[in-house]
């Protein structure tokens, strides 16, 4: 059976992502001081004004408008020329309370912290990539992240921040058997021809990261929209969490909806995101499929999550409800544990805002948990 299979990523520059960068490095800033922050904050960037937004109950002394300044910088834009707006206040009491006291604290003796949210969170791994990711996201990622860096050593000249990368993947029962399609935008200076920007892009192209190759008949499209000079806020507004499935899957595995950047451990649209690529990971790395899908379910306030899934699509080795029943064995699932587990109190976030959360070297991109579920598994 054919089918394509189309992912998109975006550069560091594109205003979404600008949002996302400014909201994890607010929060890195306040776990550095204070590891027990809560930080729920949003970003909004349009022509001339960056907006900060949400809540904020830290002890660290935060300094938001020169970490958006530095952002700013950091991305290849110049702060001077935009207003900031800074508008967060602390974290609601209610939802506080059933964060510090989990439901089942609340029944027993044992202290625990519960969900800071409620929501079914997804974690996907696939053996067709090193990286144990989806192919069409690795190319798509690498492209943009490339122009990055050659554009940050000078290696590519005359163009701006913005841009995004687009790659089709043909595949024949299941399995990527050649690009398909490849479009790619990229922002550029007046001055910058056409040609001159194509041929920087296509010496990219043709050094992509895997076995399949752009072939004869791969369709290519460079700034198909013609004239690209006008670009971030100034061309389009942006916004924290605009851009959650370049962030995970490309839209192969789904999406519980919850966005990650901003957002400190105790929410579980993020932790348990990354616990569930965790198991995920592991799984496939163990060999107990090929793919496999991980789906965790909380209620706000309780630790324990409500359900816990497990599909591998017919490549696992025993049935699908047998893994789950050993990932309930192998993996604590409470908050509290998978932030321990990961690390996740950690300053690490403004790491994970560019090129996707699960194509980078971070704690839940390890595979040292296989031996406890095979064991579990029986």
């Amino acid at each position: 059976m054919k089918r394509y299979i189309t992912s998109e990523s975006v550069r560091k520059g594109h205003p979404d992502k600008l949002c996302d960068l400014i909201s994890d490095s607010i929060l890195d800033a306040c776990l550095r001081e204070d590891p027990m922050s809560r930080v729920a904050v949003e970003t909004m960037a349009t022509a001339g004004n960056i907006i900060v937004a949400g809540e904020l109950t830290t002890k660290a002394k935060v300094n938001i408008e020169n970490i958006t300044r530095n952002t700013l910088r950091d991305a290849g834009y110049s702060p001077d020329r935009y207003t900031l707006h800074i508008l967060v206040h602390p974290q609601s009491e209610d939802i506080k309370k059933g964060v510090d006291n989990a439901l089942e604290t609340r029944l027993t003796t044992e202290e625990d912290t519960g969900a800071g949210d409620q929501g079914t969170m997804y974690g996907y791994a696939t053996d067709e990539t090193e990286e144990l990711m989806p192919l069409p996201l690795v190319l798509s990622s690498f492209i943009v992240r490339t122009i990055d860096e050659l554009w940050g050593i000078g290696k590519i000249q005359g163009i701006g921040p913005d841009g995004k990368a687009q790659v089709t993947v043909e595949y024949e029962d299941e399995r990527p058997e050649r690009i398909s399609s490849v479009v790619v935008s990229v922002q550029h200076d007046e001055g910058k021809s056409h040609e001159s920007l194509k041929a920087d892009i296509m010496d990219i192209l043709m050094n992509l990261p895997s076995g399949i190759s752009i072939d004869d008949d791969t369709e290519i499209l460079i700034n198909p929209s013609g004239r690209f000079v006008l670009g971030g806020p100034e061309a389009d507004t942006g916004l924290t969490g605009r851009k959650i499935i370049a962030d995970t899957y490309g839209g192969i595995a789904p999406h519980g909806g919850g966005a990650f950047s901003g957002k400190d451990p105790t929410k579980v649209d993020r932790s348990a995101a990354y616990m569930a690529r965790a198991i995920a990971r592991n799984i496939v790395e163990a060999g107990i499929a090929s793919r496999c899908l991980v789906s965790l379910s909380y209620a706000i306030g309780k630790a324990e999550p409500t359900a816990v899934n497990i599909d591998t699509y017919g490549t696992g080795m025993a049935p699908d409800d047998e893994i789950r029943d050993a990932v309930i064995r192998a993996f604590d699932l409470r908050p509290s544990a998978i932030i321990k587990e990961l690390g996740l109190r950690e300053p690490i976030y403004a790491a994970t805002a560019s090129y996707g959360h699960f194509l980078g070297d971070f704690p839940w991109e390890r595979h040292d948990r296989m031996a406890e579920l095979m064991e579990a598994l029986g």
